[in-house]
């Protein structure tokens, strides 16, 4: 498979629909508000509960997944605070090159694109790593970005039994063990499919207007190393677990892949909500985070073509 190739036809369509949210992000004063409500308590619940419902991953495959992304999240967690603090980076900088370093945009970027490379089982694994990343995005982040913040912090980690995604995993789950699931032609399933496709297209309009709203107005090189272990050491660490927990084909390769997304946009919301204008050395941490997310997403047209094309070909998995 062909760098041309994989960036036709897993990369491109991706780009080609967030830049369209990105010239309307920057032509109009659009309200990503309003569309991110619309994904979380309708789109993606839908979305979470037909792909599990139907995917033919089983059980132990799903236990070892959930088992990946929450090793993952620690030992990125680790190595970028020790990169941090290496580096002389004070809170509450320090605390958001953990989170962008660690968290994914897996779900805006990495559903679609595992869709397009690796088919309807790319996206269901996506799913599913999606719901881990959140619960673990709303406990292990809201902790490093609160930082001493400790009643702050367990207040707003109780946000993830306020997640629609966690409601519909446990809906799909209780549907798949007791074998009650409706026909795929069902008018139940499918309307269930039409909300949850709807939620592919709208996520990549998000992401480019995220994108422009992006202040990117501070410094690329303090920034480098966020970015650097986020798209290059990630991965490295991403196959090393998968092998770890038994983690192979798709299911394997769409996992690194998620690891390897760029930055997420969640952990600005954190950083917002936690430090408001907080700066260390003249930098706001809001700052910081912003500019890594679209340092990374643009930088990471590169490293997932290139990413992609080794997956596909069975290099490491």
């Amino acid at each position: 498979m062909s760098l041309v190739s994989v960036l036709g036809s897993a990369v491109l369509p991706v780009v080609t629909v967030a830049a369209v949210g990105f010239g309307l992000g920057r032509s109009r004063d659009v309200a990503v508000e309003p569309l991110s409500d619309i994904t979380l308590y309708v789109l993606a619940p839908a979305l979470v509960f037909y792909s599990l419902v139907t995917t033919p991953i089983a059980g132990p495959t799903v236990a070892r997944l959930f088992a990946g992304v929450a090793a993952f999240t620690v030992g990125m967690v680790v190595l970028a605070e020790l990169v941090g603090r290496a580096l002389g980076e004070d809170e509450p900088v320090l605390g958001a090159l953990v989170l962008t370093s660690t968290f994914s945009n897996a779900g805006n970027y990495g559903i679609p694109l595992s869709a397009f490379a690796f088919g309807a089982l790319g996206r269901s694994t996506a799913v599913l790593y999606i719901v881990a990343q959140s619960v673990l995005m709303y406990t292990v982040g809201v902790y490093v970005a609160a930082r001493g913040e400790a009643g702050s912090a367990l207040g707003a980690a109780t946000r993830v039994f306020r997640l629609p995604l966690v409601y519909a995993l446990a809906a799909a789950a209780v549907v798949r063990v007791t074998d009650l699931a409706p026909p795929t032609d069902s008018a139940v399933m499918e309307t269930i499919k039409l909300t949850g496709d709807a939620a592919i297209p709208v996520m990549l309009l998000m992401l480019g207007i995220q994108l422009a709203d992006s202040g990117g107005g501070s410094s690329v090189a303090r920034t480098a190393p966020a970015s650097a272990l986020k798209l290059l050491v990630a991965p490295v660490l991403a196959v090393g677990v998968a092998l770890a927990v038994g983690l192979t084909g798709t299911v394997g390769r769409v996992f690194v892949l998620e690891c390897a997304m760029p930055a997420a946009v969640t952990p600005l919301m954190l950083t917002i909500e936690f430090t408001g204008s907080g700066s260390a050395d003249g930098l706001a941490a809001a700052d910081y985070v912003s500019t890594t997310i679209l340092v990374t997403t643009l930088a990471s047209l590169v490293t997932l073509t290139g990413l992609i094309a080794l997956l596909r070909a069975g290099v490491f998995l």
